[in-house]
C-alpha cells in the first residue's frame, strides 16, 4: 500500500502530533506512526526547524524535505492554504508566497523602499 494513502486514512490537521487512535486501532495506529516517524523528516526533527529565523538552518529543513515522500502532497497543500511562512514541500513560503531564498534578518532590502 502507498504511504499516500495510507496517510488518507488519517484525518491529520496541520503540524502537531498525530491524533491518537481509538482503543480498538491503538495497535495499527501505533504501527503507523512508528512508519511514519521514520519516512517523513519532519516528524523525525525538530518543528521549529521548518520555522527557523537564520537561512543555514531554513536551509537544512529544506534540504531533509528533498527525499520525503510527502513533499509534492506538502507543498501543494501550503500553496492552496496561503501559509504565511515556514518551509513547506521544501519550498520557503513568506507571505503565503514561495521565495527562493529566506533573507536573514537585518539585511538590506533587495529593493529600495518606495
Amino acid at each position: 500500500m502507498r504511504l499516500t494513502t495510507l496517510l488518507d486514512t488519517i484525518n491529520q490537521g496541520g503540524s502537531g502530533p498525530w491524533p491518537a487512535g481509538s482503543p480498538e486501532t491503538t495497535d495499527d495506529a501505533t504501527v503507523f506512526d512508528d512508519l511514519v516517524q521514520t519516512l517523513v523528516p519532519c516528524r523525525s526533527h525538530d518543528p521549529e526547524l521548518w520555522f527557523a529565523e537564520r537561512t543555514a538552518e531554513v536551509e537544512l529543513a529544506k534540504a531533509l524535505c528533498r527525499d520525503c515522500p510527502l513533499r509534492d502532497g506538502c507543498l501543494a497543500g501550503a500553496i492552496e492554504r496561503a501559509e504565511p511562512w515556514g518551509v513547506w514541500g521544501g519550498e520557503v513560503f513568506i507571505g503565503g508566497v514561495v521565495v527562493p531564498m529566506k533573507r536573514g534578518r537585518g539585511r538590506p532590502r533587495k529593493n529600495p523602499a518606495a
